[in-house]
């Protein structure tokens, strides 16, 4: 009698007992992130579940990420098959105005040179012994895109998937604070004060509906491997331009998206497991991902320079910075930026136009790596 007391006394304090070293260290990692997206409103839609999942899979014989835990399935249902990211992307491209860049064609090549610093990194990455694969989930964190660091590392690297896209997601919502160094460092005062004047034509419907198609097909040709990402985003962009399927549009960028950002943010928690989590692997990513996305703001500047040294001084360089994949934080940037030195500059516009060429650069970044993997038979 007193034996099955004091083993139905110890369950009670088993979990406690059965504490690894490292999961102190992940709750408060987990508590870290709720501060960040709470308190510091840093990308909160994804801080918060990402946090809170890391806070529960790091308690004891919970089982949460066992076969039957109901994190596994969540996992499993939306992570292993790909679908979360996905979706998300389908909600990206009914948010997304491509106008900006539709208007101002020539600025999506800062879109492209944005993504310079996704190749950098994929070779530092190699050089520092890491696998094909990993190398080019490290690599994509530079995009600052969240669901393609994530589509790409679930299907190729899945044991990297907690550090990657805890950095993907983290330094996307650091963008106003890294980005404005980086800025000044790489440009002039004279520069910075070029006032590139409002944007006076629009693009038509036609051209709207138009430019998703053209790009899934082009771009799919390009790189296959690509399309699910692609296309997804651009199915999202299509149903918000085209004006007969609102109520499919609106789904997709509020309810569906809210749904899945949820289930998405807990699953990314739930795969950082302190005893997987706490490596020296994981801290050489975040470094990694941090360069990259340094390296992207940077190329993204300097061909600035050069467009606006070709165009005869008529382009601010500092509109290079929003050729990532983090809208519209990074345009909004530029903007303030700009402002600081020409009160009267309004570069919004004219980075958004590279914002947008950055998201489907990202996307054609993601894509053109993996189909290069599989015409080499790693994939």
């Amino acid at each position: 009698m007193l034996e099955a007391i004091g083993s139905g006394l110890y369950g009670l304090v088993a979990g406690f007992t059965n504490l690894h070293w490292s999961n102190p260290i992940m709750i408060i990692v987990g508590l870290c992130l709720l501060y960040l997206g709470i308190k510091k409103d840093f990308e909160p839609l994804l801080l918060v579940p990402i946090g809170f999942g890391c806070i529960l899979v790091n308690i004891p014989l919970a089982g949460l990420m066992e076969e039957e835990g109901f994190l596994k399935i969540i996992y499993d249902a939306g992570i292993i098959t790909e679908l979360f990211p996905l979706l998300i992307f389908v909600g990206i491209g009914a948010m997304t105005d491509f106008g900006p860049l539709l208007e101002n064609p020539k600025i999506f090549l800062l879109g492209a040179a944005g993504q310079f610093g996704i190749f950098l990194t994929l070779a530092l990455a190699l050089a520092l012994g890491f696998t094909k694969l990993e190398a080019v989930s490290i690599g994509i964190i530079g995009a600052c895109d969240g669901p393609t660091a994530i589509y790409v590392t679930s299907k190729y690297a899945p044991h990297l998937l907690g550090a990657v896209s805890v950095a993907a997601y983290s330094y996307m919502s650091l963008v106003p604070v890294f980005q404005p160094p980086i800025m000044r460092w790489l440009t002039t005062k004279e520069e910075r004060m070029i006032n590139m004047g409002m944007v006076r034509k629009s693009a038509s419907k036609t051209t709207k509906i138009v430019f998703p198609l053209v790009v899934t097909v082009i771009g799919g040709l390009i790189a296959p491997k690509g399309l699910p990402l692609l296309g997804t985003i651009m199915l999202g962009n299509l149903m918000k331009e085209c004006g007969v399927v609102s109520r499919l549009a609106k789904a997709s960028e509020n309810e569906i998206a809210n749904i899945v950002t949820l289930l998405l943010g807990i699953s990314i928690g739930a795969t950082m497991d302190g005893k997987v989590f706490l490596t020296p692997q994981t801290l050489i990513i975040l470094g990694l991902g941090f360069l990259a996305i340094c390296l992207d703001t940077a190329c993204g500047v300097l061909f600035g320079k050069l467009m606006n040294i070709l165009s005869g001084g008529k382009i601010n360089p500092l509109i290079g910075a929003a050729g990532i994949s983090a809208y519209p934080m990074s345009a909004r940037v530029v903007q303030k930026e700009g402002q600081k030195y020409n009160p009267k500059n309004y570069l919004l516009m004219h980075a958004m136009g590279a914002n947008t060429g950055g998201q489907v650069g990202s996307v054609m970044a993601a894509a053109v790596m993996l189909s290069v993997l599989k015409g080499m038979g790693i994939i």
